[in-house]
């Protein structure tokens, strides 16, 4: 991301760019998807999550448009810039193809799965080397 549209002080930065997204999911499905960028830290660890958003009816305006219904949102958090070459090199080679395969299986899920709201998000392990992805905000699977 070019630094006049920095968000993020010089210390952060984030692992995957719109074009790794484009490419891993193709031009079509990364139309389809809302792309956010978060602007700190996670504390976990995730760096990277995408959510199911279902169909949702509001009589108070809290609804969802209809536009957003039975789409995803992926959303990029930041790291320690140091970090970032790593992180992305690993995210691109295993967390990238788990979200293609995610949505996939979520546009083609039965409807009681597609009316209810999902997430799954990754983040790294093994000194950077591996990604663990959790489903639903449910801890990370602890790993040896």
């Amino acid at each position: 991301m070019p630094a006049r549209n920095r968000r993020l002080p010089r210390h952060l930065s984030w692992p995957l760019t719109p074009t790794d997204i484009r490419d891993a999911l193709g031009e079509q499905e990364a139309e389809a998807a809302e792309l956010s960028f978060a602007d700190q830290l996670v504390e976990d660890g995730t760096l990277l999550y995408v959510w199911w958003i279902p169909p949702r009816v509001s009589n108070y305006g809290n609804g969802f448009h209809p536009s957003l219904w039975y789409s995803v949102q992926i959303t990029v958090c930041p790291l320690p810039a140091t970090e970032r070459a790593a992180a992305r090199h690993t995210l691109r080679q295993h967390a990238l193809p788990e979200l293609r395969a995610w949505i996939d299986t979520a546009r083609q899920a039965p409807e009681s799965w597609t009316l209810t709201e999902h997430w799954r998000s990754w983040r790294l392990t093994g000194g950077g080397a591996a990604v663990v992805h959790s489903d639903d905000w449910k801890p990370y699977p602890d790993l040896p």
